[in-house]
């Protein structure tokens, strides 16, 4: 039966480790009414508006 003849220190054994905890990017898309950008199925801080539809009233 194979035995690991060294211990796996702390650091290498965290490398190996972090490439699942890895975050995934963030999507950004552009709001079609004004442009600017906003996260997906949200309503834009900028002018208000969400699929269209002025949802709430921006100053």
């Amino acid at each position: 039966m194979a035995v690991p003849k060294r211990k796996t220190s702390k650091a290498r054994k965290n490398k190996r480790r972090a490439s699942s905890y890895r975050l995934s990017r963030v999507t950004i898309s552009s709001c079609p009414q004004c442009g600017e950008p906003k996260l997906p199925h949200r309503v834009c801080r900028s002018c208000g508006y969400y699929k269209k539809r002025e949802v709430i009233e921006v100053e």
